[in-house]
Order: structure tokens, then sequence, then C-alpha cells
């Protein structure tokens, strides 16, 4: 009596049984699904799409169930492949880093909007983590000079391969909190994505995969906030300018803080979501 095979384990039926399973856990299953599965050939995504017949190996299927496992935890994609495109361009991140999201492309673009491409200027990204908002501005404007700073040791050197892989050499990585390492320094703009979730707040939870120190700023989510308030406009230069991220439903709050330290000119944009993100302030 012949015994029955098995069906074969193609990519177009390992991705929709993988998707399946991450939609418990995920708002783009497909696509953690697809950049997995990719990431575990070691392949283009697109490569998924032309070759939906192709059976994986024994080793790939299992390499792919436990990452698939990894995600269904909660763990973020980028974590798992060690990389994150922000501005179009492939980052490193790990465990000591935020995952770049796309709501900080909001402020990058707000920033070179005012940036002027024909003359140098003097930069500050306060608080870097991956490097990603620093290495965007940094590619986009090369005649820049960029100082980047962060408390984390860590962060910092993962900041630092990814300059290094661009082939970026107009960015200087400092480590201290905010301000404080260029106290007797002036820039012409000053950027951040500081913390400003709420301790407390459930969606830390969800987060928790990510450094707690780079997302919660005290019982209102802007400690951090009111420390860059108070300080950037010391090292800002005349008709200088500064952008902050924030929580969508912070801007009025945010505007309130920067007013009580002497702001004006409050502007917030909305991210491609439409929600509020960015202010910018003049001092």
């Amino acid at each position: 009596m012949c015994q029955k095979s098995l069906p074969a384990i193609t990519i177009e039926k390992t991705l929709a049984d993988a998707a399946e399973k991450l939609a418990e856990v995920s708002d783009s299953p497909r696509l953690d699904a697809e950049t997995l599965l990719a990431w575990v050939l070691d392949a283009p995504r697109n490569h998924l799409f032309t070759h939906p017949e192709e059976e994986l190996n024994d080793e790939s299927a299992r390499e792919f169930s436990d990452v698939l496992a990894r995600r269904h935890q909660g763990e973020p994609v980028a974590y798992i492949t060690g990389s994150k495109e922000f501005w179009s361009l492939l980052l490193k991140v790990n465990r000591d880093t935020l995952v770049p999201r796309p709501e900080t492309e909001t402020l990058v673009e707000q920033a070179l909007l005012l940036i002027p491409r024909d003359r140098p200027c003097r930069i500050l990204d306060l608080g870097t983590g991956s490097g990603a908002i620093a290495i965007a501005i940094a590619s986009e404007r090369p005649n820049c000079e960029i100082v980047a700073t962060d408390a984390s040791r860590d962060a910092l050197e993962v900041a630092k391969e990814n300059a290094k892989q661009h082939g970026l050499d107009n960015i200087r990585f400092v480590e201290g909190t905010w301000t404080e390492p260029v106290a007797d320094k002036s820039f012409d703009f000053v950027v951040s994505n500081p913390p400003y979730v709420r301790v407390g707040d459930p969606a830390l939870d969800e987060l928790r995969y990510e450094p707690r120190s780079a997302l919660a700023a005290g019982p209102d989510g802007l400690d951090a906030i009111r420390r860059i308030a108070e300080d950037a406009g010391n090292i800002l230069a005349a008709n200088g300018t500064l952008f902050l991220e924030h929580g969508a439903d912070q801007q009025n709050a945010v505007a309130d803080v920067l007013r009580q330290n002497g702001w004006t000119g409050m502007e917030c944009s909305n991210d491609l979501a439409g929600r509020p993100r960015v202010t910018k302030a003049t001092r």
C-alpha cells in the first residue's frame, strides 16, 4: 500500500498560512510574512511573487517557523531582521534603538523645507537613537554639519555604523543627555523625536521590546519635551528653528510648553495619516 505524500510547502502556501497567523497580532500580517520569508530565503520580496510555487527546503521551513513564532509573540520585524528602511535608506536597528517609524519622516520632510541647499548650516539632532533623522538629513544636505546626541552609548554605536554604511562624513555623534554635551555650541536648526508616551500607557506593553527610556516621558509624556523646550533656546542661533515630534493628541500641550519657555511662531504639521505630529517653533 502506497503512503500518501505530504503536500509541498510552497512559498504561496507558507505566506498564506503565516499571514493568517499574524493577523492575530499585526496590523500588516501579509507584509510581515513576506518580509520575514524574504529575509529567511535571502531573496528580494519580488522573488516571492514571481516564484509562488517554489518549495521551501527543511532548513528554510524550520527557520521561518522560528522567526514567525517570534513575530507572533510581538517582537518587531525590524529586530528580527536587524534592519529597517527609513527615508529610502536601509538602517541597522537592534533593541538598543527604537524602530524608525513613517511618522518621523514627517519631521525630516518639514525640516528639509527650511534647511537651505545652497549654503552650509549647523543642525543638532537630540536623542538620535539609530541615527535615522540625522542620517536622512545628512544625505539630503551634504554641505551641512550635523551633530547627533544620545545618552545611550550602545545606541550611538548603531548610529555610527549606519552613517558609515551610507558613506556620510558630515555627522558627529556625541554621547550625553539632550543639549548637555553641546551647551557651548550654536546651531541653526534643532530637530528631535524625543520620548513622548505617558508612563502607564497600555501602548507601552505592545512596545515592550523597544527601549523604555526612548519611549516614556513622565505621567503626561511631556518630560523630555519640557527639558528640550527649556534648554534648546540657549544653543539656537538667531532666527533658528526647533522641530519636535510628539503624540497625535499632544499638539496643544506641546504648544503651551513651548510658549511658557519663550518660543513663538508654533506651527504643527500632520503625518501621512493626517494626525498632528511635528511642531516647529522659533526663539
